[in-house]
């Protein structure tokens, strides 16, 4: 402070002085603040809980260990304050989070890579398991056969069934038949693959690894080695999905998380093409990007999970309940493109005409590009087994 601003500061009146009041709720609590005067770590006089030098926090951790593993506690199933703060915004205001990101409101709410990979995690997993049967609710009857019961079981229940009946004695399976019972079954499932080499065709001919085998002049040798390697593979791979489906849906699963994340980039080309004359760096769309796509994951959370809602209500006969979860799945399924519509609108802040035909042009870009990266996702999940 030079002599000028001191001695204007001596003559400035105190009810003139600039307070400046911050928000309680972006800040740490009282009690969990040392009190230092200077900060711990690199010696910073303090203005308050956090150093404006290095940014560490006056956090005490020396105190009754309850008292502190409460405060962890808190802190680990409140899922962070501005984790909560951010849900409001993402799904009931369209282009907020973004608009506020640029703006410079940034610590209020969670980051956008951070939200990004936490709902997709969670959609993958809840996806993965519904998809692949790992959780299933169907209706059975309790053991006085008057009240539905839902249950939750898991695909291996068809193998313990296959090997209690394969623990039967030999005269238990001559009486039920069991030996011609599998062999129908597996006759039925051969003549359902119909799958062969023969199938395959290159050259207008049937495929043959010695005499017609994949041969494309521009690729490398041993890229041809392994086309070849897994076309001759292919039929095996075939038994074992249709023996197993999950095999397939499992390795889809493997895959598409981090094929996403990969294609985020992609995405955030796409906005940069249609918004080329928008003044906007390439980072600003990715952000919008990474918004958008952290909304779709948990409005697809909240349609999975009504769906098993709605399975269960029906399953115990709560027709009203179920009409609300029939409901739900509709109106966010209805507020999901009408969400997409008005982020852009926010943030781009272009007229709704301008806005619904690059909405549109936007939308067919991406399910094309979608449609690619899921069409590579499944055979390269093949290709994997």
């Amino acid at each position: 402070m030079n002599p000028e601003q001191a001695a204007e500061r001596e003559t400035r009146p105190v009810e003139q002085e600039l307070v400046t009041v911050g928000d309680p709720s972006l800040s740490l609590r009282a009690k969990k603040l040392a009190g230092s005067a200077q900060c711990l770590n690199c010696g910073t006089g303090l203005k308050g809980p956090f150093c404006y030098f290095c940014g560490q926090p006056d956090r005490n951790f020396m105190r009754f260990f309850p008292v502190l593993l409460r405060d962890l506690m808190e802190d680990l199933f409140d899922l962070d304050s501005r984790f909560m703060r951010t849900m409001k915004p993402l799904l009931f205001k369209p282009g907020r989070l973004t608009r506020d990101y640029m703006e410079g409101r940034r610590f209020r709410y969670a980051p956008p890579m951070r939200l990004y990979i936490f709902s997709s995690i969670v959609f993958f997993l809840l996806a993965a398991l519904i998809s692949s049967d790992g959780i299933s609710i169907h209706k059975t009857v309790d053991e006085n056969g008057t009240e539905p019961v839902a249950e939750v079981h898991s695909v291996e229940k068809q193998q313990e069934v296959e090997d209690a009946l394969s623990n039967l004695s030999p005269e238990v399976h001559a009486q039920i038949g069991l030996g011609q019972l599998k062999a129908e079954i597996k006759a039925k499932d051969e003549v359902n693959s119909g799958f062969k080499l023969d199938d395959i065709q290159f050259n207008d001919e049937p495929w043959n690894r010695e005499t017609n085998p994949v041969d494309i002049k521009w690729l490398p040798g041993w890229l041809n080695d392994r086309i070849n390697d897994e076309i001759e593979g292919s039929p095996q791979k075939a038994e074992q999905v249709n023996e197993n489906p999950n095999l397939i849906i499992d390795k889809v699963f493997d895959i598409l998380p981090a094929t996403m994340f990969v294609l985020l980039p992609v995405v955030a080309l796409i906005f940069k093409f249609w918004y080329l004359f928008a003044k906007r760096y390439y980072i600003e769309h990715l952000i919008f990007s990474l918004h958008n796509h952290a909304f779709l994951f948990v409005s697809l959370i909240i349609i999975l999970l009504a769906g098993l809602g709605e399975t269960l209500c029906a399953n115990y006969g709560y027709a009203a309940a179920e009409a609300v979860m029939s409901w739900v799945i509709l109106l966010i399924s209805i507020w999901i493109p009408i969400y997409l519509l008005i982020s852009l609108r926010v943030v781009y802040r272009q007229s709704w005409l301008m806005t619904t035909g690059k909405f549109a042009m936007i939308g067919i870009s991406y399910m094309t590009l979608l449609l690619i990266v899921t069409t590579g996702v499944a055979i390269a999940s093949f290709v994997l087994l």
